[in-house]
């Protein structure tokens, strides 16, 4: 059953004109003359999301059918919009965030990094939704390798486990751990509207490792699992258990941080010292 989310029309509206009133004429170098309202003239809105004034003015008082998601991201675009404001207008009318548009790998902020490098427990790195690395601690370096010595075209997770990896491709249960990165890997990269942007690298994931064709020609999805148990083997530690943990970098949607936490205490002491006695 289709649910017609403008009984909500009240609210929707509200904001509608709200976010109008906020409007400068100048900065949009339309004629500032007489307004008796400030901000925007419905029909200077209407235009610039290329849709009739009747229907925003109608959307504007709760009335008529509810738009679709693409009218409603062009009134979000003449409206000036950020990312928050954005996703709280399709919330308002249909309950729901926005689509996905995948923006790409960028650097991490400062903050970000800073936060990492205090971890010395725990391994942790930033990921895009298409795998690529774009941020990790030096902790990395015993629990998961050496980012830094990937190059960077090279430096994406799924990239990493088939083609950098034969101290993974070793361990016990390598299958069960590469499978779960495949299939979280497709759901991840769905749901940011990223489908287009892994194309190259599935294509030549397919060509460079028969393991990693067959896991994709399965279609599994499945979620990050909180709270998984990895059983790994080491160097200077031996066969260790890491909790899989992934965090929402704040103010960066397409950021998720994942975390190996060591179980063992010793081995997190052990880790913490050898830090210690390497150069910053």
């Amino acid at each position: 059953m289709i649910v017609n989310r403008l009984d909500v029309g009240a609210p929707l509206g509200a904001y509608l004109r709200d976010r109008r009133a906020r409007l400068d004429p100048a900065v949009l170098g339309l004629a500032a003359g007489r307004r008796r309202t400030p901000g925007l003239r419905r029909e200077e809105v209407a235009h610039r999301a290329q849709i009739s004034t009747a229907w925003y003015t109608w959307l504007e008082q709760g009335r008529g059918g509810a738009p679709s998601p693409e009218v409603l991201g062009r009134l979000a675009g003449s409206l000036m919009l950020n990312h928050a404001e954005r996703e709280h207008l399709f919330f308002l009318a249909f309950g729901r965030a926005p689509r996905a548009d995948y923006q790409g790998a960028s650097p991490i902020p400062p903050r970000v990094q800073r936060f990492l490098d205090s971890m010395e427990g725990a391994s942790a790195f930033i990921k895009t939704a298409t795998g690529d690395v774009v941020g990790w601690n030096r902790a990395c370096l015993f629990l998961l390798g050496d980012f830094g010595d990937v190059p960077p075209v090279e430096r994406n997770c799924l990239k990493i486990i088939f083609q950098h990896s034969p101290a993974l491709m070793a361990q016990d249960k390598w299958e069960s751990i590469t499978k779960f990165s495949v299939d979280s890997f497709r759901a991840e990269a769905t749901r940011a509207g990223a489908t287009g942007e892994i194309a190259a690298l599935v294509d030549d994931l397919r060509t460079a490792s028969p393991a990693f064709r067959t896991m994709w020609a399965d279609q599994d999805v499945r979620e990050d699992d909180q709270g998984r148990i990895l059983a790994i083997h080491r160097p200077f530690f031996g066969q260790i258990e890491l909790e899989h943990s992934r965090f929402a970098v704040d103010g960066r949607p397409d950021f998720t941080m994942i975390v190996h936490h060591p179980l063992d205490p010793a081995v997190r002491a052990r880790m913490q010292e050898l830090l210690r006695s390497m150069p910053a």
